[in-house]
């Protein structure tokens, strides 16, 4: 397969301009204390050792405008990152000690797969454009996941999504923890085996067995549900691979530190790696629920995809990392 031309529509950006978080939301623990306190009720981060590996696309089967090409060597020092991406239960933790709302909250609407839409005809206010499957949908946030006659009473196991970079940032201050940088996670995601095509090797489905939340059947009409899910299952779904790390293809888009930038991976150093110093998009690993081969094929463990800091949809989360820091800001800053 050669590299290919897509749309960028993993998920839809947000059409209205960014804008800094309200300072009524309450303060954003930070402390040692205060990031102990957090932690007690959290996910422990699961040790990464320091190593190399050959980061990018192998195969040539990525999309040129993603730029997963060259390959080439990345030198790693250990971190820690979390088993599964946080869930619903983690976020709820850190809404209720801190009164945070997220931007999909602030903005009132956010977007959500088509076929898995609970609202009334009245809250769906917008199509997305060049991906119709994604409805603006009014009142649609973390706890209202599929619009606002939805819930997370039966998915508190199940990845938090309908949060922004900035929320997710929000989210790892309070936890005294970070997000992993797009070489970290394509590392961890590989679990000590360089050159994969996915997490857990080179064929899809292997002996006919699903290893991860993606689209079956005709996309975007026509999900036949084979691996048992329309949008996130729960965040311990499938297997691990074997640094003990849950659901990194599929289920949900994972925010990463990094600015994106196509061209990248061209002057990326080797040692410890950090992104473009700007750019108008943040990194997203992992692919979602949503990808499929005749559109999107980034649950390969060396795709990539961005949006914009103040976008959300209802399949894109975060995973939190710990360990020596990468950069974190929070605020959106153009530039090419």
């Amino acid at each position: 397969m050669t590299t290919r031309d897509t749309p960028h529509c993993c998920a839809p950006e947000r059409a209205e301009p960014s804008h800094p978080l309200p300072t009524a939301q309450g303060p954003i623990a930070s402390t040692a204390a205060a990031a102990g306190e957090a932690a007690a009720g959290l996910q422990q981060p699961l040790p990464v050792p320091a190593g190399e590996f050959r980061m990018g696309d192998p195969f040539g089967e990525g999309y040129r405008a993603d730029g997963e090409i060259p390959v080439h060597v990345v030198r790693l020092s250990a971190f820690a990152v979390d088993p599964t991406a946080v869930t619903n239960a983690e976020f709820a933790a850190f809404v209720a000690a801190t009164g945070y709302r997220t931007e999909a909250e602030q903005y009132g609407s956010s977007a959500v797969f088509h076929l898995a839409v609970a609202a009334k005809p009245d809250d769906i206010i917008g199509r997305a454009s060049g991906s119709p499957w994604w409805l603006t949908v009014r009142g649609a946030d973390w706890c209202h996941p599929d619009g606002p006659s939805s819930g997370i009473d039966d998915r508190v196991d199940h990845p938090v999504v309908h949060v922004s970079h900035n929320d997710a940032l929000a989210y790892c201050r309070w936890a005294g923890k970070r997000l992993l940088t797009e070489a970290e996670w394509e590392y961890a995601a590989r679990g000590g085996h360089d050159g994969r095509r996915f997490v857990w090797g080179d064929e899809l489905s292997p002996g006919g067995v699903h290893k991860c939340n993606i689209w079956q059947g005709t996309f975007p009409t026509d999900n036949t549900l084979d691996d048992g899910y329309l949008t996130t299952a729960p965040a311990r779904s499938f297997d691990p691979n074997d640094f003990g790390l849950w659901n990194l293809a599929g289920n949900v888009w994972e925010w990463c530190a990094d600015w994106f930038s196509p061209q990248y991976y061209r002057r990326s150093p080797t040692e410890d790696p950090t992104g473009p110093r700007y750019g108008d998009g943040r990194v997203m690993r992992g692919g979602s629920y949503l990808c499929h081969a005749s559109y999107c094929h980034r649950y390969r463990v060396a795709a990539r995809s961005h949006n914009t800091p103040e976008s959300s949809a209802g399949n894109l989360g975060f995973r939190a990392a710990s360990g020596s820091s990468a950069p974190q800001a929070s605020e959106p800053t153009s530039g090419g």
